[in-house]
């Protein structure tokens, strides 16, 4: 709303309300997620925690009680992350779900110069805000520990979270 009224010279030249904005947003949230679809991702998580005790996964809600973001990690994620967690990708360029939501996968790489996945998440938007989410969430399921190193694409509201969360790590760009 803020860069909407500043391009536009002001709110009162923007043709609508923040309150429009707000129902907008809420009616395209709920449009998005198909009846089932998010009691079919929580059935997955339990099943998932019942399978492995040691996974983790969490799922934020807006002020409306609407799912915004999701993140998961195996117990095989968890552990790979102890061994091989010196350097991480964040890839967002991944857009290949029916909703359009970021997927991130968040990989690394093992002494057999493997890919290995070190969690995954859904993300709403790509804000700084939900990156800035992801990355505490990930770093709570991780155990607090920071990677060394960081590769993004060249998001700028990804280098911000990553700045306030991974205050100990390099961040990198992909070429």
């Amino acid at each position: 709303m803020k860069l909407m009224s500043k391009e536009v010279g002001g709110r009162e030249n923007l043709g609508f309300l923040d309150k429009d904005y707000q129902n907008y947003i809420y009616q395209k949230r709920k449009t998005n997620m198909e009846k089932g679809d998010v009691g079919a991702i929580l059935q997955y998580f339990h099943k998932m925690q019942v399978n492995d005790s040691s996974s983790f996964y969490s799922v934020q809600l807006d002020e409306d009680d609407m799912i915004t973001n999701m993140f998961w990690a195996d117990s095989r994620s968890i552990s790979d992350y102890g061994l091989f967690g010196d350097v991480i990708c964040f890839d967002t360029t991944h857009r290949t779900n029916e909703y359009g939501r970021p997927f991130v996968p968040i990989l690394g790489v093992n002494h057999h110069k493997q890919t290995v996945v070190l969690g995954a998440a859904l993300l709403y938007e790509e804000s700084a805000n939900s990156f800035t989410w992801l990355f505490e969430t990930f770093l709570e399921a991780m155990s607090g520990k920071q990677p060394k190193t960081i590769l993004t694409d060249q998001s700028v509201a990804m280098a911000k979270a990553i700045s306030e969360v991974f205050n100990k790590s390099h961040h990198r760009l992909c070429v």
